[in-house]
C-alpha cells in the first residue's frame, strides 16, 4: 500500500500533465500522475497543434493567451523543447456576416490584449498568397497564432513538474475508485507494462488490482477515457469524442517560393467558409476540416486497450469541406497528399471544457473536454490548480465550469449537442441564436398553450422557456447580429407590461426550500444581505471568500403556522388535512442556468457549517449548531409571474385574498389561493413595474394559467418573454447573473452594495463570507473614497445609451463589446439591447471606477462601428422605483 499523497491525477495527456505542473507551481508537490500506457497516448499525439487566443468568450480567450505565453516559460524550465512556431494567421471572411463577427472578435481582443487587426483582403493574400481572394470580402490577422509539438508541450509539463517532485506512474492503469471512511479517495492500480491495456490478466489482488494508492484529491483528465473514470464514481461526465481529419499535403512549389523568398513560414488560416485551418508542415500543408458527417466515435464505452491508434481515413466523409478548401486555396487542386491522420478527440455539449468539482463528491475534480488541449490546457490547469490549493478558481470560469450542466445531459443528450457542435465549430454563434438539437427535452405543463399562442421558444437549463411571441404559432426567428424579425413584437410585448399588464412563465428560475432549526442562521453565514422576516422576501448577494459574487439571489421566508387566536382567515396555515409547516422556512431563488453550480457551493458550505468550521476551513468533526438543509425544488415548483399597472387587478379577480397595497406592501412573500390552487405570492417584479410572482406545485400550473389568461383579457394581458424582459431591465439597470454579475465583480461594483449589510440586527456579521475581504476593499461602513467613488482599482457597472435607428434595421449591443474611455480600450460591455419603452439603444458594462463619470468621453464598438455613448447616472425609468411599490 502506498502512502497517502495529496492528489492523483489520472491522465497522461496534454492537460493532465498540465495540471500537475501546475499544482506544483501551487506548492504541492506530494502528486502522483497515473498514465495507462504512456503519456500522449491518448489523443494528444496525434493532434494537429494549432495555438491561437481567439474565443467567443473573454475568459477562456485570456486562459488561451496565458497557455501560448506559457510555452517559453516550461520549454526553459524543463529543457524540453516544445517546437513553438509563433507564425501568425489570417482569419478568412467570405460573407457578410463572417465579417460581422471578425470585426466584433477583433473589437474584443481590444480590451483583452490579443494582437489582432483587420486587414482587406487584398493585404491578406499578400500575406497568404495560396488563397484566392475572390472568394473572401475581409481578414483578421491574428498576430499570436501558431502551432507547437503536442508530445513537446507534454514533456515539458511532465518534465518541470517531476523535478519539483511530482511523480509520473506509466503503464498504471487506474481501474477503480472508492472512498475512504475517512473521506480520502482509494485508486485501484493494475501494472500494464507487461502489455495487457484491457486487465484481462490476472492481478495480483482478487479485486482486479496489482496495488492501491490514496489520495485526498482524484483529477479526472482521463481525455478519450473521461467517462469510464467519471462512471468509476457514479458519474456520467457529458462527453463525446469525435473522429477529426487533417490531411498533409506532398510539398507544394508555392510553399517553398515562400519559404525562399520570405525567409519565413507560411502564415496559418482558419477558412470560416470552408470550415477548414491551415498551416505549413513541411513544404507542404496541413489543412484540418469539422466536416458536416460528424461521426461519433465509440459512443457508449471507450476501448481501454486503444493506445497511440488512428482510425480509418476517409477521405469520402471529408471530400465536400476540401471541395471549397480547392476553391478557396487553389494551390490544393493539384497537391498530392502525403497522408490522412483521422483520430478521435473530445468534446463537450457545448464545446468548452468540463473544468471543476462535482456535487456530491469533495475532492473529485473534473479536467475533461478539453478539446483544444494544446490552446486551453495551460488555462486549464491553472484555473483547477487554484481551486484545488485555495478553494477559488482565481478568476471567472463559468464558461467551463462543470456545474453549467445538469443531470439533463444524459448520454444521448450529449451525443446529438456534440455532433451538432462539431459541425458549427467553424459557424457563427448569433447572440440571438437557439440550437435545434437535443430539443424540446424539458416542458411544464403551459408549454403547448404558450406554443399555440405563437411563443418562440429558447432552451435554458434543459427547459423551454419563451423568448418572444409572434402573431401566430409556428414563427422562427431570423438569426442575426441587428434587430431581427421579433423586433416589433417585442416592442409590443413590452408597451403591455408597461401600459397594461404581462404575464410570462418563470418556471425556470432555479429555486430551494431551506429548512431546519439552523436555518436562518446559516442563511445569515451564507449571504451578505438582510435576510427577510417571515412573509417577506428580499435581495441577497452571495459572496466567496474574496468578496466576489457567487449568486444575486432572493430570499423569501415562509412564517410558521402555529395557529393564530380567534382563527381568523388571514391565519398562516400549513395545509388542508395537514400541518408540517410549524417552523419558519426559506425558498431561495435564483438564475436557472446555475442551479447545479449554487447546489455545489450550498453543500460544500452546509458540510462546513454543520460541522461547526468557518468557511474554507476544514471541519472539525464536532456539530455545535442547529441543524439546517436543503433540497432543490425544480419544476417541482413551477411559476408564472404578472406585471405591470393592471396587474393588481388581475390578482384580485383571480384570488380571494386582501391584494391591497395596504395588505400585500412591496417586498411581502404569502400564501393565497388562486382559483382552486395554493399558491405562493411574493410582491416584486424584475420588470421593475408592479407585479406578483405565483409560484405553486406543477400540478396546479396549468389551472393558474388558464385563470390568468381567461381574466386578463379584460385587462389587455399579453404574454411576454425573455427578449421582453431584457428590454425592460434594461430601462431599470438590473443585472443579470452570468452577465453583470459573476465572480470577477463584488457587490459594490455590480452596483449591489446597497443590499449588503456589514452588520445586522442580532448578528455582528463577523461570519458572513467574504464580509473580511469586502470590509478590507471598503472600510467597515462599505464607504466610498473621500471622492465619493469606489476604492481605487476597482471596478464600477455603468449604463450607457447611443444615438441611432429607432426601428428594426439598427444594432445594438449584445456583449462583451469594447468600453473607450477617453479613446482607451478600457471596459467591456457586460449585456444590452433596445429598452422600447424608453425607445433607446442601452448597454451595460463594466469601466475601471475612476471613470465612471460624465466627464468622460465614452464610445462602444458595436460591430466594427465605435458608437459615442453617454452614461446613465442612474436609470433610465422610474429611477424612485415607485412604480414597484404603487
Amino acid at each position: 500500500m502506498t502512502d497517502r499523497v495529496q492528489a492523483v491525477v489520472i491522465g497522461g495527456g496534454v492537460v493532465g500533465a498540465s495540471v500537475l505542473y501546475h499544482l506544483t507551481r501551487a506548492g504541492w508537490t506530494d502528486l502522483v500522475l497515473l498514465e495507462r500506457a504512456d503519456l500522449t497516448a491518448g489523443s494528444t499525439w496525434h493532434a494537429a497543434g494549432g495555438i491561437h487566443p481567439i474565443n467567443a468568450d473573454p475568459t477562456v480567450a485570456k486562459l488561451q493567451k496565458y497557455t501560448i505565453e506559457l510555452y517559453r516559460e516550461i520549454e526553459a524550465e524543463s529543457g524540453q523543447d516544445c517546437g513553438i512556431h509563433m507564425t501568425g494567421a489570417i482569419f478568412l471572411a467570405d460573407t457578410p456576416e463572417r465579417l460581422d463577427w471578425l470585426q466584433m472578435t477583433d473589437a474584443r481582443g481590444k480590451y483583452l490584449g490579443i494582437d489582432s487587426e483587420m486587414i482587406p483582403v487584398d493585404e491578406a493574400a499578400r500575406l497568404l498568397p495560396i488563397i484566392d481572394p475572390r472568394q473572401f470580402v475581409g481578414a483578421m490577422l491574428d498576430a499570436e497564432h501558431g502551432h507547437v509539438d503536442p508530445s513537446g508541450v507534454t514533456y515539458a509539463y511532465a518534465r518541470a513538474a517531476t523535478a519539483a517532485g511530482a511523480v509520473i506512474r506509466r503503464h498504471t492503469w487506474a481501474r477503480r475508485i472508492e472512498r475512504t471512511p475517512d473521506g480520502a479517495w482509494r485508486v485501484g492500480l493494475y501494472d500494464t507494462s507487461r502489455g495487457d491495456l484491457a486487465g484481462t490478466a490476472d492481478a495480483a489482488g482478487d479485486d482486479g488490482c496489482d496495488d492501491w494508492i490514496e489520495a485526498t484529491h482524484v483529477v479526472n483528465a482521463g481525455g478519450l477515457w473521461a467517462r469510464e473514470v467519471g462512471r468509476m464514481v457514479g458519474v456520467e461526465l457529458p462527453v463525446l469524442a469525435m473522429e477529426h481529419s487533417y490531411v498533409v499535403t506532398e510539398p507544394l512549389d508555392d510553399v517553398i517560393s515562400h519559404n525562399e523568398r520570405t525567409g519565413e513560414e507560411l502564415m496559418g488560416s482558419i477558412d470560416f467558409g470552408g470550415e477548414i485551418y491551415t498551416r505549413q508542415e513541411g513544404q507542404g500543408l496541413l489543412v484540418g476540416t469539422y466536416d458536416q458527417a460528424a461521426v461519433a466515435w465509440q459512443r457508449r464505452q471507450t476501448p481501454w486497450d486503444f493506445e497511440r491508434r488512428l482510425l480509418t481515413p476517409d477521405l469520402e466523409r471529408i471530400a465536400p469541406s476540401l471541395d471549397t478548401a480547392f476553391r478557396h486555396f487553389p494551390v490544393l487542386g493539384d497537391a498530392g497528399i502525403a497522408r490522412v491522420v483521422n483520430g478521435p478527440f473530445t468534446f463537450s455539449p457545448d464545446g468548452n471544457p468540463l473544468v471543476g468539482p462535482i456535487r456530491g463528491l469533495p475532492n473529485y475534480w473534473s479536467a475533461c473536454g478539453v478539446l483544444a488541449g494544446l490552446c486551453q490546457g495551460g488555462g486549464v490547469g491553472l484555473a483547477l490548480s487554484n481551486w484545488m490549493t485555495t478553494g477559488d478558481p482565481g478568476f471567472d470560469v463559468w464558461a467551463m465550469d462543470l456545474a453549467r450542466f445538469g443531470d439533463w445531459a444524459t448520454r444521448p443528450y450529449t451525443a446529438a449537442k456534440v455532433r451538432e457542435n462539431y459541425r458549427r465549430r467553424f459557424s457563427i454563434a448569433f447572440p440571438n441564436e437557439f440550437l435545434p438539437e437535443g430539443r424540446p427535452l424539458a416542458t411544464t405543463s403551459i408549454y403547448e398553450p404558450q406554443r399555440a399562442a405563437g411563443a418562440v421558444f429558447g432552451d435554458v437549463y434543459g427547459l423551454e422557456v419563451p423568448l418572444w411571441f409572434a402573431p401566430e404559432a409556428g414563427a422562427v426567428e431570423d438569426v442575426t447580429f441587428g434587430r431581427s424579425n421579433a423586433w416589433p413584437h417585442v416592442r409590443e410585448e413590452v408597451q403591455a407590461v408597461r401600459n397594461d399588464v404581462g404575464l410570462m412563465e418563470t418556471s425556470g428560475f432555479a429555486k430551494f426550500l431551506v429548512e431546519g432549526p439552523g436555518a436562518r442562521a446559516w442563511l445569515k453565514h451564507l449571504l451578505a444581505g438582510k435576510l427577510p422576516q417571515p412573509g417577506r422576501i428580499a435581495l441577497a448577494p452571495m459572496c466567496n471568500e474574496a468578496g466576489n459574487l457567487t449568486g444575486d439571489l432572493t430570499v423569501a421566508c415562509l412564517p410558521p403556522a402555529t395557529g393564530t387566536p380567534d382563527g381568523p382567515v388571514q391565519a398562516v396555515t400549513g395545509g388542508a388535512t395537514g400541518n408540517a409547516a410549524t417552523s419558519e422556512r426559506f425558498i431561495v431563488f435564483g438564475s436557472g442556468i446555475a442551479e447545479r453550480y449554487y447546489e455545489r457551493w450550498f453543500e460544500a458550505d452546509l458540510a462546513r457549517w454543520n460541522n461547526a468550521a468557518p468557511h474554507g476551513a476544514a471541519a472539525s468533526g464536532t456539530a455545535s449548531r442547529a441543524p439546517v438543509w436543503y433540497r432543490t425544488l425544480g419544476t417541482e415548483l413551477c411559476g408564472v409571474a404578472i406585471a405591470g399597472p393592471k396587474s393588481r387587478d388581475l390578482l384580485s379577480e383571480v384570488t380571494d385574498a386582501d391584494v391591497s397595497d395596504e395588505a400585500m406592501r412591496f417586498g411581502s412573500f404569502t400564501a393565497l389561493d388562486v382559483g382552486w390552487a395554493r399558491a405562493w405570492c411574493g410582491r416584486l417584479s424584475y420588470t421593475g413595474d408592479l407585479g406578483y410572482e405565483l409560484w405553486t406545485d406543477a400540478s396546479y400550473l396549468h389551472h393558474v394559467f388558464d385563470l390568468l389568461m381567461t381574466h386578463g383579457r379584460a385587462h389587455g394581458l399579453r404574454l411576454f418573454g425573455l427578449a421582453a424582459l431584457n428590454s425592460l431591465r434594461l430601462d431599470k439597470s438590473f443585472g443579470s447573473w452570468a452577465r453583470e454579475y459573476r465572480p470577477t465583480y463584488d457587490p459594490f461594483e455590480a452596483a449591489l452594495g446597497r443590499f449588503v449589510r456589514f452588520t445586522r440586527a442580532g448578528d455582528d456579521g463577523s461570519d458572513f463570507v467574504g464580509r473580511a475581504a469586502l470590509i478590507d476593499k471598503y472600510g467597515p461602513d462599505g464607504a466610498s473614497d473621500s471622492d465619493g467613488g469606489v476604492r481605487g482599482g476597482a471596478m464600477s457597472l455603468c449604463t450607457w445609451t447611443f444615438d441611432g435607428p429607432t426601428d428594426e434595421s439598427g444594432f445594438d449591443a449584445a456583449g462583451d463589446e469594447p468600453v473607450y474611455c477617453d479613446g482607451e480600450p478600457l471596459g467591456w460591455v457586460t449585456s444590452g439591447g433596445f429598452a422600447h419603452h424608453s425607445n433607446v439603444s442601452v448597454a451595460m458594462g463594466y469601466v475601471p471606477a475612476e471613470f465612471a463619470h460624465n466627464d468622460v468621453d465614452f464610445g462602444i464598438e458595436i460591430v466594427g462601428e465605435r458608437r459615442a455613448a453617454r452614461l446613465i447616472d442612474d436609470c433610465l425609468w422610474d429611477p424612485a422605483g415607485g412604480a414597484m411599490r404603487r
